[in-house]
């Protein structure tokens, strides 16, 4: 299982992202429709990004799925990033109260 703080790539596009809040769906976390990997590891040869997930996340933004797990993109890329076939939804900034 994937844990809060865990660094992950993508196997097909320059796209980085760290675990900011972890739930059981971040286990089959894509990114181009290819499961992502921890940084640093071994990636498969021959992959490649499927042209129906190429909306590619901002660098900076936070991403969330449907069950609560939120990732923060460090690094940009051409892949969108998913659970399975579901594209994460970007996280809304909260409105800071008035300081009058």
């Amino acid at each position: 299982m994937i844990k809060t703080g865990t660094r992950l790539e993508s196997q097909v596009c320059d796209t980085q992202v760290i675990v900011v809040s972890a739930t059981g769906s971040l286990d089959e976390i894509r990114c181009g429709g290819v499961g992502m990997v921890v940084l640093g590891s071994a990636k498969e040869a021959g992959v490649v990004l499927d042209e129906a997930f190429t909306e590619g996340p901002a660098l900076g933004k936070r991403y969330v799925t449907e069950d609560g797990a939120e990732v923060l993109v460090t690094k940009a890329g051409r892949g969108a990033l998913s659970v399975g076939a579901t594209v994460l939804t970007l996280k809304e900034p909260k409105a800071l109260p008035a300081s009058d």
